[in-house]
């Protein structure tokens, strides 16, 4: 394939984790929206799922959280706090996300970011055979196990959607 493997691929790869790419028509640099996503890519939206990154109250400047919610759900601050033992969380501006992330706005994946954030999934994920996120760039998604990806990044489940 010549297509280039982002770090989120390599990673995936180098941990032995099967995997299948989607990608969807997208203008470069324009993030498209999950629900869209789902559809360029013929996937059902309970099984997509969305990166969001938040900033802990604690200490602003160094506790960043992960959240990967279903594309058609939105996140529930309180109780993304309350799932990383914060007082409460914010979401990150949209112009940092590089900055924290090493990604771009819509290219935001759990797998690969510069460090290693505390990183929670909706814990429907956990009724899913695989869920499929973002592959570290606008027009490319990652399938996998759920399972697979929560244990390569450490992440957790909870309930963290209204």
């Amino acid at each position: 394939m010549a297509e280039t493997k982002t770090n989120a691929m390599r990673i995936l790869d180098r941990a032995k984790i099967k995997y299948e790419m989607h990608t969807y028509p997208h203008t470069e640099g324009e993030a498209v929206d999950g629900m869209n996503v789902a559809k360029l890519t013929g996937q059902d939206p309970v099984k997509v799922y969305k990166t969001l990154v938040t900033r802990g109250a604690s200490n602003p400047s160094k506790n960043f959280y992960v959240f990967v919610i279903p594309v058609a759900k939105e996140l529930d601050l309180k109780k993304a706090a309350k799932a990383v033992g914060e007082k409460s969380v914010e979401m990150i501006h949209v112009k940092e996300i590089n900055g924290i992330t090493g990604y771009i706005r819509g290219g935001c994946s759990p797998v690969g970011m510069k460090k290693q954030f505390k990183t929670t999934f909706h814990e429907d994920v956990n009724a899913l055979d695989t869920v499929v996120f973002s592959g570290g760039k606008i027009g490319l998604q990652i399938e996998a196990a759920p399972a697979d990806i929560i244990r390569l990044i450490n992440g957790q489940t909870a309930d963290i959607c209204y």
